[in-house]
């Protein structure tokens, strides 16, 4: 195992455990993640305050490993996110959504390249309009179309 998969998997663990600490620290100070909601983030803090909002909507929040990759610097893992919504949303627009109390199990993907045993550069890609369908938050017409493709 290389030094992308241990800072991967580090990542992980700090997002599984929500270890605020672990978890600035596998991004470098100048780190950029690009996501489907929010667009690129930049630096250390704004990137750990992005993922912190994750876990005060899922306190619960899991990954499970579908399969890992690595390959030099760069570390890739596909699985799926698994969480309950028991805490408020912060929508990029600002608004707040309420908590639905729904499971979600949405597929993601992340792709990161490490440098210096840190995180320089992260995407995160799920589908947006599944995680709203799971949330209930679609109409139904639409996440039937969804379920059924």
């Amino acid at each position: 195992m290389g030094q992308a998969r241990e800072v991967m998997d580090r990542f992980t663990a700090a997002m599984d455990t929500q270890d605020r600490d672990m978890l600035a620290r596998s991004f470098a100070d100048e780190a950029v993640i690009s996501t489907p909601d929010e667009g690129e983030i930049n630096g250390r803090d704004k990137i750990t305050n992005y993922l912190f909002h994750f876990w005060e909507a899922f306190p619960d929040f899991k990954y499970e490993y579908t399969a890992k990759h690595e390959s030099g610097d760069v570390a890739i893992d596909e699985g799926y996110v698994v969480a309950t919504n028991t805490g408020p949303i912060r929508m990029p627009s600002g608004e707040t959504l309420q908590p639905t109390g729904k499971k979600i199990r949405l597929r993601s993907c992340d792709i990161a390249e490490v440098e210096g045993g840190q995180i320089k550069s992260h995407h995160f890609y799920f589908d947006q309009l599944e995680f709203m369908a799971q949330l209930g938050l679609l109409p139904e017409s639409m996440t039937q179309q969804l379920s059924s493709h």
